[in-house]
């Protein structure tokens, strides 16, 4: 077991550093990692005033809500989500259809280099989530977690991640 988890970690630090770079490349004030269910994983930049509790599962429900939007509409989903604010913005983009990408943004910056710069990321966390999921539900082979490491270790494997996301 311990092996795997250091996987798990390196997927971890090769994370935080994609956000890292996606913040200072844009020059955001900070970047966070959500799941679907509106659980923080991880964040780059200052969030001391920032509730990181409340908006990963504010977050969460918009990004909800909007996928209902979209199928009302005839569309599958909607990658991207934008809010404008007087002083602030928000951008938010899906990874692999379970993870949210925020952030958050001023005027020291642009849309436009905002939106290149998360499509560049997402490209890579895709890759990088694809790595983590196969892990979790058995590997390339695409043999179950259970019947490849025994019946506990999918259910380790996915405590080890969440606490190495908190």
């Amino acid at each position: 077991m311990p092996e795997n988890v250091n996987v798990f970690e390196d997927d971890f630090w090769a994370i935080n550093e994609k956000l890292n770079q996606l913040l200072k490349s844009t020059n955001a004030l900070a970047v966070l990692l959500i799941d679907k269910a509106g659980q923080l994983i991880t964040t780059a930049g200052d969030i001391s005033q920032l509730d990181t509790t409340s908006f990963a599962s504010l977050s969460a429900a918009d990004f909800a809500a909007t996928s209902q939007l979209a199928l009302l509409v005839g569309e599958r989903e909607f990658a991207t989500l934008f809010h404008q604010g007087e002083k602030q913005n928000i951008y938010v983009a899906s990874i692999e259809s379970r993870v949210m990408l925020a952030v958050i943004f001023d005027q020291r910056t642009t849309l436009g280099l905002v939106r290149v710069r998360v499509k560049q990321t997402v490209a890579e966390l895709e890759k990088l989530f694809q790595n983590i999921f196969s892990k979790l539900e058995g590997g390339p082979s695409g043999q179950a977690a259970d019947s490849a490491f025994g019946s506990d270790f999918a259910s380790e494997a996915e405590s080890e991640l969440d606490n190495l996301f908190k």
